[in-house]
């Protein structure tokens, strides 16, 4: 799967997926990464780590392979290893 980054407030990375259902992104101070979907016409935080539980290239590394998740949830298991 490959992403598309755009600017976004509050990110200093925002990495969405082909579809827009799911992006990933790298807050400004770069202390968490968030997985977030898009609900309607804004996004919302699915899940919240600190950079040192899980980078952003690692889960965009570990996602790379492979075919773009129908949910943020499934998303997040890929992800993860989950």
């Amino acid at each position: 799967m490959y992403f598309v980054t755009s600017k976004r407030a509050g990110y200093a990375l925002f990495s969405m997926t082909p579809s827009e259902r799911a992006a990933i992104g790298v807050t400004d101070d770069q202390k968490r990464v968030h997985v977030l979907e898009r609900v309607g016409a804004e996004w919302r935080v699915y899940k919240d780590w600190p950079v040192e539980e899980h980078s952003h290239t690692e889960l965009m590394t570990r996602l790379a392979l492979l075919e773009e998740p129908p949910t943020a949830a499934e998303l997040v298991r890929l992800a993860t290893g989950g």
